[in-house]
């Protein structure tokens, strides 16, 4: 019995220090949480707390990670880099996985993938986001990067790709592509092939080889990052929304353990957040609505699991949850609410860096005739917020970051811009060590004091 404890007790200690990394779209279970002590700058500038910029080769709205003493993330190049010049030939399409030093930016290697054709075409809502907009995931041995048709690669720290799995071949009937990116559960890769094959597919991460397939229509208009929510010490459940409902499935096989009703929504473009109670939180755009469900269970556990529900609203973005409260942005406006009730804490605007309010600042850039995103709160930020250190960090997609302090009532620290120059700023920060990894269209940023 003693023995069990100490083993156990080493794997929890390995495992924090694994989850002190942010390796996975927000961070730990996609939380957005950074469960680090160090303090994170409130304010900062092209000359203030800028520790490094670094220019990318090409656009992309997939978030960076960090492993260690690396950085990664994706983007593409070769077709459709601007809406203001035809796309050029898919052909010359390339994905790239690029790995920087943490402290300096340098890029230590780029690796690319060429593309499986017919790709999706650079136009219409899809050039909002293009070509890489899935986060990688990395078990700090090796890193995987999800690119659509494309598949699934795996890489090792040095840029030795380790397999290439493709995963379907099918393209969005609406033309929006796919986005959601991949997690790592035990010696899983799964994968949320929506528009690729309406399917969640779970790969063997040391060979790439297929270890099950869950298909379901219901993945088709799926673009949301499903999240692992440990039930007792026997379960954990593998917890996704999609239109209409919350699904919780069994991790190890792919199968449908439980399932409620949700939002009132043929879509679902944001990601569900869980708090260590277990219960599971969704806020989706759209069709708006708001859900907390209990996980567990069996069958339809609408009547009996679904702990409240509302109409809020936050369109793309994710939530995020700290200190029992719900923090979403939705067109220059923060919201508030209690974790256990659902019931609104506060609501305000937030002040841009013009010293208007950020629903009223212009847009930059011309919107769509312009660069990708446009520019202002047309209610089409991309950006999901994230914590540390007391406060909530949130990037609009005209580059100015909000810092608010974590209280329920609204406290605005902070408006912060990296540039004045039109970049796209569509991806979710990383925090690592007190510092904040911001990425745009071009750049790579490291903000710190």
């Amino acid at each position: 019995m003693q023995s069990r404890v100490a083993v156990f007790a080493l794997l929890m200690l390995i495992s924090s220090s694994v989850q002190a990394d942010w390796m996975r779209f927000r961070g730990p279970n996609g939380s957005g949480v950074s469960d680090e002590t160090q303090a994170t700058p409130a304010e900062w500038s092209s000359q203030k707390n800028l520790k490094w910029k670094v220019a990318l080769p090409g656009p992309g709205s997939s978030s960076p990670i960090i492993v260690g003493d690396k950085v990664f993330v994706t983007c593409w190049s070769g077709y459709g880099m601007s809406r203001n010049e035809p796309p050029g030939d898919q052909k010359d399409l390339r994905r790239h996985l690029i790995c920087l030093d943490r402290k300096t930016g340098k890029v230590l290697w780029d690796r690319s993938v060429k593309p499986v054709l017919p790709e999706d075409v650079y136009t219409g809502m899809f050039a909002e986001h293009g070509f890489a907009s899935h986060t990688p995931t990395s078990d700090g041995k090796h890193v995987y990067a999800y690119f659509g048709k494309s598949g699934a690669v795996a890489y090792d720290m040095e840029g030795k790709q380790l397999w290439q799995t493709i995963i379907g071949d099918e393209l969005d009937p609406r033309r929006w592509g796919s986005s959601s990116s991949p997690i790592l559960y035990k010696d899983l890769l799964i994968v949320t092939a929506s528009a690729e094959s309406e399917a969640m597919v779970a790969l063997n991460n040391e060979t790439g080889k297929e270890v099950w397939r869950q298909e379901s229509t219901g993945f088709n208009a799926t673009w949301g990052t499903p999240i692992v929510v440990p039930v007792n010490q026997e379960r954990t459940d593998l917890v996704i929304g999609v239109p209409y409902e919350i699904w919780g499935l069994n991790p190890e096989n792919g199968k449908l353990r439980w399932y409620c009703e949700a939002m009132d929504t043929d879509t679902y473009c944001s990601s569900v957040i869980a708090g260590k109670d277990g219960v599971v939180y969704g806020i989706e755009g759209r069709g708006g609505g708001s859900i907390a469900v209990k996980v567990d269970g069996s069958g339809d556990v609408t009547k009996s699991n679904v702990l409240w529900s509302g109409r809020d609203a936050n369109r793309i973005e994710t939530p995020i949850l700290y200190d029992g409260r719900i923090y979403f942005f939705s067109r220059g406006i923060v919201n508030c609410i209690d974790a256990k009730t659902g019931e609104r804490i506060f609501r305000g605007r937030l002040e841009s860096d013009s010293g208007l309010t950020a629903s009223e600042e212009p847009a930059r850039g011309g919107g769509f005739g312009g660069r990708r995103g446009g520019g202002g709160f047309r209610g089409s930020d991309y950006s999901s917020p994230v914590a540390a250190d007391g406060k909530i960090y949130f990037v609009s997609r005209s580059g100015e970051t909000y810092v608010i302090k974590a209280s329920d009532k609204l406290e605005q620290l902070a408006v912060n811009r990296l540039t004045t120059d039109e970049e796209d700023f569509s991806a979710s920060p990383a925090i690592d060590g007190g510092d904040l990894f911001i990425r745009s269209d071009k750049h790579l940023y490291c903000v710190g004091k």
